[in-house]
């Protein structure tokens, strides 16, 4: 059954012997009041460690409390706004903020204003008009959000951006390795496939070496991705697998591919997991994948509920990952959780 429960302090340390009744903090932002208080989270790229640590460091706490609920939202109005098909992370943030206790708003683009001719801009300054504080956004365009934010006084969360950035999906990623490993300074994290697509593959690569996390890219030279600044090193899959303890593998977007001859039809077999190359793995090596997984595409089908793998996890820390996320967003961070 679900709990009511009163908000920690979730960071540096938390400290859950004096919690704070979040309903008798100051209401923070606003659409009257700016951005004060809030914040936008539109790339990893741009977002310092310390806030980072604050993401994880709040979402380990949800983690820990799986069924747990709060009213820090309660009276709050948070839209999803998906250009693009989405299912988890689209009803990951749906179930992140209801147990927030804040109204969710669903926006369909086939049946809105968009139809008509409306921009993302006058839709979102509209929905800002009617109260809505925070918006969750997918769209095919990169780099929109980054423009729009500093034009709204409401909030908005990136929930992928082209390919762009994914942050979300890399901090519960983040989230997963730091719960298995204790840290991720040291850690080789090898992140094989489509990575020119791939928005989750920068956001890890943002995150992860901010944090000393030393990151592999491996994969068919098409589907590479070589704008990374010398963050990342491009190695064979075959090393990337043998060498890493965390094997991250991504999705084939054939729906991104203008050349179909980018992925072989032998794909399994030269580019991924297979059951025969995670025998090389190391020992205490784990399995991550953004999905949905193309099963005995880019993962080997017997691979995907293998006990090294922690798919399933990371959908887990997917919700958790939200809730911080979006109170962040809405309540304006630690400064708002602990006051």
């Amino acid at each position: 059954m679900a709990t009511a429960i009163r908000n920690p302090r979730p960071n540096p340390a938390p400290d859950r012997r004096h919690p704070v009744d979040p309903a008798a903090a100051p209401a923070r932002g606003g659409p009257s009041n700016g951005k004060a208080g809030g914040h936008d989270l539109i790339g990893l790229k741009e977002l310092s460690p310390e806030a980072i640590c604050a993401l994880l460091d709040r979402a380990q706490w949800w983690a820990e409390h799986p069924h747990a609920r709060s009213d820090a939202l309660r009276g709050r109005f948070v839209a999803n706004l998906f250009f693009e098909p989405s299912t988890r992370t689209r009803f990951s943030f749906e179930v992140a903020a209801r147990r927030l206790g804040a109204d969710v708003l669903n926006f369909s683009a086939a049946t809105s204003s968009v139809q008509k001719g409306e921009s993302l801009y006058d839709t979102l300054r509209t929905l800002e008009a009617m109260g809505v504080e925070a918006a969750v956004v997918r769209l095919a365009e990169p780099g929109v959000l980054a423009e729009l934010a500093p034009r709204l006084a409401m909030r908005l969360v990136n929930a992928g951006d082209g390919a762009n950035e994914h942050p979300t999906q890399a901090l519960l990623d983040m989230l997963t390795i730091r719960q298995r490993f204790g840290r991720l300074e040291g850690l080789t994290v090898a992140i094989i496939g489509d990575i020119a697509h791939s928005r989750v593959a920068r956001s890890n690569l943002y995150g992860l070496t901010k944090f000393g996390a030393r990151v592999l890219f491996a994969g068919p030279e098409p589907l590479l991705w070589h704008g990374h600044g010398g963050l990342a090193e491009v190695v064979s899959v075959d090393e990337a697998v043998e060498a890493a303890d965390v094997v991250m593998m991504l999705r084939v977007q054939r729906e991104r591919h203008v050349d179909p001859a980018a992925v072989p039809e032998d794909y399994l077999a030269r580019y991924g997991l297979t059951v025969e190359r995670a025998r090389r793995m190391k020992p205490h090596a784990v399995i991550l994948h953004p999905a949905p997984v193309n099963r005995g595409v880019e993962i080997a089908d017997e691979l995907v509920e293998d006990p090294r793998a922690l798919i399933f996890r990371q959908v887990e820390n997917g919700v958790a990952v939200r809730m911080a996320v979006l109170e962040r967003a809405v309540q304006g961070g630690d400064a708002g959780w602990a006051s």
